[in-house]
């Protein structure tokens, strides 16, 4: 018999299956865990130039009104940036003698907190016995020395004013050097706006020019407007503290306003200085309640009804992508991120948007 031949129709072979490549991932990891390092250890460095464009960006329009009226640019940038100096060291020096005024008082209120710690762990011991031996103990425990929780609310407090104090003694240097950053970009606008054009091929500048221009009026809109809301909430907050008798109403109220600028966490910490001084004088729970809920109103009035109005609809972050970029934010570079999250969070989303291959990204922070 002659060996029959099986043959098999082989059809096109297929092509090379899609494969994710290790080492690309590898790589992009590295690169995300080198940003995030770069990003933490050179937050100095970056927190002074963020702030120098902010408040470059913030000037602006006063330095351009000037050069229209026919004053040098350099000359209107020096005078503006002077201008600047000069408020925030009134204003400094205002704060710097009511905060020496509490902390010459602060014997006072901290007696009260000590005892209103006493009160607490007399009746948390009271409950801890009354849960182990099944009755209420007839006389409150008496502590011969200093308890160990109000050693540790000591510890705890010492540790951060020192954590405080070593903070700013950071930012004094760094602010040293904002001054001389924000003149230069003032007075030489239009020579580093061509420059960082020219970085850029021919056919890439007029997308680049309007992102640039879309940044600016975004940055802008919101210093602005974060600006007039924090004054406002200052005002609210004072005149509401000083009609209910606390001391510092000023200085308080500076405090709040302040706070105000972080999102969702501000309204809550701008309980802590207020109830801090009112220790001394209101010693009823109703004032604390009371206190919690008119600047609850407060803050809640200032950012569902003022924030659209003045901030602008420009911003347009949704809920979810502002409390992500509070938690990174104020992770890598603690309180200095969360305030500087959404401007950063803000000009992310206004790169997308000019950037084809990122346009999900920035429909997904403005969902």
């Amino acid at each position: 018999m002659e060996p029959v031949l099986f043959t098999a129709e082989v059809g096109p072979s297929p092509g090379p299956k899609p494969h994710i490549s290790i080492s690309n991932v590898s790589l992009k990891l590295l690169a995300v865990a080198l940003v995030l390092v770069f990003l933490y250890f050179a937050a100095s460095v970056l927190i002074t130039l963020l702030l120098a464009i902010l408040i470059a960006y913030f000037l602006d329009p006063i330095v351009e009104f000037l050069e229209r009226m026919r004053m040098p640019r350099t000359l209107g940038s020096m005078i503006t940036v002077l201008f600047l100096i000069s408020v925030l060291g009134a204003v400094g020096y205002g704060l710097y003698s009511r905060g020496s005024d509490f902390a010459a008082n602060w014997p006072k209120y901290s007696g009260t907190l000590r005892n209103a710690v006493n009160s607490v762990e007399t009746k948390i011991n009271g409950i801890e016995s009354q849960v182990s031996e099944g009755e209420i103990p007839s006389q409150p425990s008496q502590h011969k020395g200093p308890s160990k929780t109000l050693a540790g609310a000591e510890n705890a407090l010492r540790a951060a004013v020192m954590h405080i104090i070593g903070s700013l003694s950071g930012l004094v240097l760094e602010v040293t050097f904002v001054p001389f950053l924000v003149f230069f970009m003032l007075a030489e606008k239009q020579e580093v706006w061509h420059s960082t054009l020219q970085l850029f091929p021919v056919s890439r500048r007029t997308p680049v020019k309007e992102t640039l221009e879309d940044l600016r009026d975004v940055l802008r809109d919101y210093l602005v407007g974060m600006s007039l809301m924090t004054l406002i909430v200052m005002a609210a907050s004072s005149a509401f503290f000083w009609a209910m008798g606390l001391d510092y109403p000023i200085l308080t109220g500076i405090v709040s306003g302040l706070l105000n600028m972080v999102p969702y966490f501000g309204a809550v910490l701008s309980w802590l200085p207020p109830f801090l001084i009112a220790l001394a004088k209101l010693p009823s729970a109703g004032s604390y309640a009371l206190i919690a809920g008119v600047l609850m109103a407060i803050h809640m009035l200032a950012n569902n009804l003022l924030a659209p109005a003045l901030v602008g609809k420009k911003v347009q972050l949704n809920a979810l992508s502002i409390t992500i970029a509070l938690l990174f934010w104020g992770w890598i570079w603690g309180g200095m991120g969360l305030l500087l999250a959404i401007p950063l969070t803000a000009a992310l989303r206004v790169i997308c948007d000019h950037s084809q291959a990122w346009k999900p990204i920035g429909r997904w922070l403005s969902a």
